[in-house]
């Protein structure tokens, strides 16, 4: 098969919107419009670009220089493709995205209904029982995520859709548990730069590195479907990311909407959107949504657990899939009961490094052809980023605020989260003087 019909890669992209809109994608939109109000446009394309668009770009970087993590990571060298793969995996798996999709479900589908008192044994039992699902059930992955990503992403989507509807043509009144109606005032940074600050809260739905590790997913059901082609492949695998990406565009304004004309203040996007979906459609509506995202959430945690125990097994063959999976599944568990704001909270400065050295990579990887085997234009380039990305993410601690400052006064986009970029490009330019790159060749080649 050379060609694939219409509806063919319309459910390649339902396919991949179904892997990427997890618990993030749910929470952080609304979050993001009810703080940027009136601006949540801007807030919502800047988050747009950082989230879907970077996906989008990762997975075109990788069926451009291959057909996994690793080959992307290797323009710099073959450690650094691993450890790339590994810090992804884990950052996507055990250590955030994983575990917050349990904390997610819980915040909607359970706390609402439990006492302060009995919350952590309740946030306890049900992260519990569902990570023993997730294990469970990763066990047979395909079908499970198929059947349910097929009937839940659907009911999902139409919840939040209703729920959009009814706050679009309804106003509340004084009275109402709930006030929203009109577009709020914007808030802190978005007052000034909503756009800039879009992008930083883009980082958090994690969707820009999960699309190196998802690409792979897309190329495995082309093949299924008979078709080798390199660029015939390439071709699908990019249609259908751009199909997944107006998905989430789509849903990701209908969710921002509802944040942006909400007044009432709430901790996360996930209180906010049980509150509205209970006060526009009742306790049946916050039970329906609650249940529609905890098993979305559920599909989401069993694909990142067979995803992460299929590439770890490579690593450590001594390991059986069922072990690396418990594990996987037992972290998680662990993890998610720090509670969702914490967790959100603890993320970011992490993610405010590694993202944008994702980013960097994966756009170093479309000037290959003109880049060669001039390593030192990756590394160069990837050093700058990481400097200046690690100084300002941890731009709260005292001792960093000096050079956090003198960074702010010199360094374009620097007080914006984006001061990698002009660094990252002077790196590469100088990556491509001839001696640098002989001496990385031989080391390259003892090595």
């Amino acid at each position: 098969m050379t060609r694939l019909k219409g509806k063919q890669i319309l459910s390649l992209s339902l396919m991949l919107f179904a892997i990427f809109f997890g618990a993030g994608n749910m929470i952080f939109p609304p979050a993001m419009g009810q703080q940027a109000g009136e601006n949540f446009i801007s807030g919502l394309l800047g988050f747009l670009l950082t989230d879907a668009g970077i996906a989008l770009l990762g997975i075109i970087a990788i069926v451009f220089v291959g057909s996994t993590m690793d080959d992307l990571g290797k323009l710099v060298n073959k450690k650094f493709g691993v450890c790339l793969s590994v810090f992804i995996y884990l950052l996507i798996g055990p250590l955030f995205a994983e575990p917050r999709t349990g904390s997610v479900s819980f915040e909607l589908a359970v706390a609402p209904y439990v006492n302060e008192s009995n919350m952590w044994i309740a946030s306890l039992i049900f992260t519990g029982i569902f990570f023993l699902l997730t294990y469970y059930l990763s066990s047979n992955p395909k079908k499970v995520v198929d059947v349910v990503g097929n009937i839940l992403t659907p009911i999902l989507l139409l919840s939040i859709t209703a729920i959009f509807l009814k706050v679009l043509f309804t106003k509340s009144d004084a009275n109402s548990a709930v006030i929203y109606g009109t577009l709020a005032q914007s808030q802190g940074v978005y007052k000034t730069m909503p756009f800039f600050q879009g992008m930083i809260e883009g980082y958090n739905a994690l969707d820009g590195p999960a699309g190196l590790a998802f690409a792979i997913i897309v190329i495995k059901a082309l093949k299924d479907y008979g078709i080798s082609d390199k660029k015939i492949i390439a071709k699908y695998t990019i249609m259908s990311g751009v199909g997944a990406v107006c998905f989430l565009t789509i849903v990701y304004f209908m969710l921002a909407y509802i944040g942006a004309i909400t007044e009432t203040s709430f901790a996360n996007g996930g209180a906010l959107l049980h509150a509205i979906a209970t006060e526009t459609y009742g306790g049946v509506g916050g039970i329906i949504l609650g249940i529609a995202v905890t098993l979305a959430c559920l599909t989401t945690s069993i694909g990142l657990t067979t995803s992460f125990s299929d590439y770890f097994i490579k690593l450590f063959p001594k390991l059986t899939y069922k072990q690396i999976a418990g594990i996987v599944c037992l972290f998680s568990f662990v993890i998610s009961n720090v509670g969702l704001t914490t967790l959100v909270s603890v993320s970011l400065p992490i993610l405010k490094i590694i993202y944008p050295v994702t980013v960097a990579l994966i756009i170093l990887s479309f000037f290959k052809n003109i880049i060669k085997e001039r390593r030192m234009v990756y590394i160069l380039g990837l050093l700058g980023t990481f400097i200046i990305s690690f100084v300002n993410s941890l731009n709260m601690i005292d001792f960093i605020q000096p050079l956090d400052s003198f960074l702010a006064s010199f360094i374009p986009f620097y007080e914006t989260g984006f001061g990698w970029i002009i660094p990252t490009i002077i790196g590469a330019i100088i990556g491509f003087l001839p001696f640098l790159n002989k001496k990385a060749n031989v080391i390259e080649a003892k090595a």
